[in-house]
């Protein structure tokens, strides 16, 4: 099925539209260009990180990034020792984690194993995201320039438009998950497929395997794209001057689907297992989903990553830097609109139902954006709306109602395509108002890189393998503060370990996504930002983002003493300098006095403070 409009019933090429000429050729230059530009424009995104992968972090989110380093880390142990890719008692010790509940990136973890254990998980890391970001690029450009049948041009400028919107540039602070645009169209082009006479067990099989790629590394967006494969093939088949393509095309395409769940469910039957009854499992994402939504004004506004917010014109409505996820500002959503009509008049009735599906399809993923509860200008105003019916059911309770703004992303890029391929053929007047109002529109949206801060090294106690003299084969040890989202140097500096291989520790706490409580009560609540907090990792963190330094009692040493041998920790070390998010200072002094109150004076071991641990013996009542 061309997206573009009906294809033949024997055949899934696209059609041959005299409104829309295809291009002659497909030269090996005009991809390669696109290539060196989406690849350029990765690396002019990502530089920041570039100059100093080790010392440079995404200050927008630094948790996000030891989050996925850590996994490209566990990665490097999991072929070395055989672990379970899906679950891991090496953080949270001693329940461990649930990675099935969380963004696992199996995929990546493994391809790029190799490169993690030789230049080490920050490496990795940079060198996914810029991928990522000029992969899908380029994916979006050979998507329109086979199923759209445009011209290279138009096929070019709309795949990058895909590539580095708002939308993505914002996940590039630290999501390798979302910033793989590319599952989208690698995904669509094999449900396209399907419709292909006498090709159905083949084609059935490339879905069900590319099904089983796309969930490795962006479950939640492999279900909005298979949303919006429904959303559109729906409509488009109800369409008068299309039905009866529609029906041809049935049976074959029930049987392709037939054999890409099968393939699928084989392949995923684990993970998925794992993901809704393994241990450590819970409900819903553990974010609150009437504030993770899209405020209708987002749309009009800009985001802090692009020229606009240069001239003072960039936004704060969304939650986070991270999910600026519609951010196109005014004049590109005009322009849409304008693009849309115009389309619209000069299509043929075949034409008019894909647009049609294009634009239904839009609407849906626009009304599921804004969540449960309409929001204008950061206020929510109480109009209840249909994501409200849905919020509760399976796979919609784990999703963020404001990333399916995302969706839009691809509808506009197929607009811009098919609008550029035309242009050409519309009046001068017309073209130069088209063309200055699309400049003007993709300057002010033009990202700006990511902001990155210093972060800490690593310690040559962790480094130089010192670590081993005062840790068991899989003790458990920990930095102080404990690992977490706002201050993680812990959790990366375990990564490091685990990428060179050897020996390795466990940690307590950790960033991650895990119940509230335990047991069976747990499963059913809801979820949250790492380990349920005890009174000891609750005292360092405290000590590290606001400097607060209690006067400890015995009855503090005996609840710490019962936490450490809770967690079996049997050293704890503090480094000379500690990184919190978002250039914030962490008050390290605070740390270490509230240290010493507990724990005692340290031994200085190679660059850290160390206090080894008897479980259940230390820290003594004084």
């Amino acid at each position: 099925m061309s997206v573009a409009a009906p294809a033949p019933a024997a055949s899934a090429d696209p059609p041959s539209d005299p409104a829309v000429s295809p291009p002659r050729s497909r030269p090996w230059r005009a991809h390669l260009t696109i290539a060196v530009i989406a690849l350029g424009l990765a690396v002019y995104v990502t530089n920041g990180l570039w100059r100093d992968p080790y010392r440079q972090v995404l200050s927008d989110n630094v948790g996000d990034q030891a989050w996925f380093e850590w996994l490209l880390g566990y990665g490097v142990y999991m072929l070395n020792h055989g672990a379970d890719p899906y679950f891991t008692d090496l953080m949270n010790a001693p329940l461990g984690v649930n990675l099935a509940a969380n963004t696992s990136i199996t995929v990546y973890t493994v391809v790029f194993a190799p490169l993690t254990h030789l230049a080490g998980p920050s490496v990795t890391f940079v060198t996914i995201l810029t991928l990522n970001l000029a992969v899908s690029a380029v994916a979006w450009y050979l998507f329109f320039l086979r199923w759209l049948a445009v011209r290279p041009f138009a096929a070019g400028l709309a795949g990058l438009f895909c590539g580095f919107a708002p939308g993505f540039i914002a996940h590039a602070n630290g999501h390798l998950n979302w910033s793989a645009g590319w599952v989208a169209p690698f995904v669509l082009w094999r449900v396209m497929k399907l419709r292909e006479e006498g090709r159905w067990l083949r084609n059935g099989l490339l879905l069900g395997l590319s099904l089983a790629i796309g969930f490795s590394i962006a479950p939640e967006g492999l279900f909005y794209v298979a949303i919006a494969s429904g959303v559109f093939i729906g409509v488009w088949s109800l369409a008068r001057p299309v039905r009866e393509e529609a029906k041809a095309a049935f049976a074959t395409v029930v049987k392709a689907l037939g054999v890409a769940a099968t393939v699928a469910g084989a392949l995923l039957a684990y993970p998925l297992y794992m993901h809704f009854a393994g241990p450590q499992t819970f409900s819903g994402t553990g974010f609150n989903q009437r504030y993770f939504v899209e405020d209708v004004a987002a749309y009009l506004a800009f985001p802090s990553r692009s020229i606009a917010a240069l001239f003072g014109l960039g936004s704060d409505l969304g939650p986070n830097r991270t999910e600026e996820t519609s951010f196109f500002g005014v004049p590109l959503i005009l322009f849409m609109i304008v693009a849309f009509r115009m389309l619209w008049r000069r299509a043929d009735p075949g034409r008019q139902a894909t647009l049609r599906a294009v634009g239904v399809t839009g609407l849906v993923f626009l009304v599921l954006s804004w969540g449960p509860r309409l929001n204008w200008m950061g206020a929510e105003l109480g109009l209840p709306l249909p994501y409200a019916a849905l919020a509760h059911l399976p796979l919609f309770d784990s999703a963020l109602p404001l990333r399916f703004a995302l969706a839009l992303v691809g509808v506009f890029g197929i607009l811009l395509a098919l609008l550029l391929d035309r242009m050409p053929r519309f009046p001068k007047n017309q073209k130069i108002a088209l063309t200055a109002s699309l400049a003007l529109s993709l300057t002010l949206i033009f990202p700006l890189p990511v902001r990155v801060q210093q972060r800490s090294a690593e310690p040559g106690f962790i480094a130089n393998g010192t670590w081993q003299r005062y840790v068991t084969e899989n003790g458990v040890l920990t930095a102080l503060p404990f690992a977490l989202n706002v201050h993680a140097d812990g959790q990366r500096w375990q990564a490091y370990t685990m990428a060179r291989g050897g020996a390795q520790f466990r940690i307590p706490d950790g960033y991650f996504l895990g119940p509230m409580k335990h047991g069976e009560e747990g499963r059913k609540g809801m979820g949250q930002i790492g380990a349920p907090p005890r009174a000891t990792d609750w005292l360092f963190t405290r000590a590290a983002l606001y400097g607060y330094v209690p006067r400890l009692t015995n009855a503090d040493r005996e609840r710490a003493r019962a936490d450490l041998a809770y967690w079996g920790v049997e050293a704890v070390f503090l480094a000379d300098e500690i990184t919190g998010s978002d250039h914030k200072i962490l008050f390290r002094e605070a740390v270490e006095t509230t240290a010493i109150q507990l724990f005692g004076q340290p031994e200085r071991v190679d660059d850290v403070l160390l206090w080894r641990i008897r479980p259940g013996v230390d820290p003594v009542s004084r």
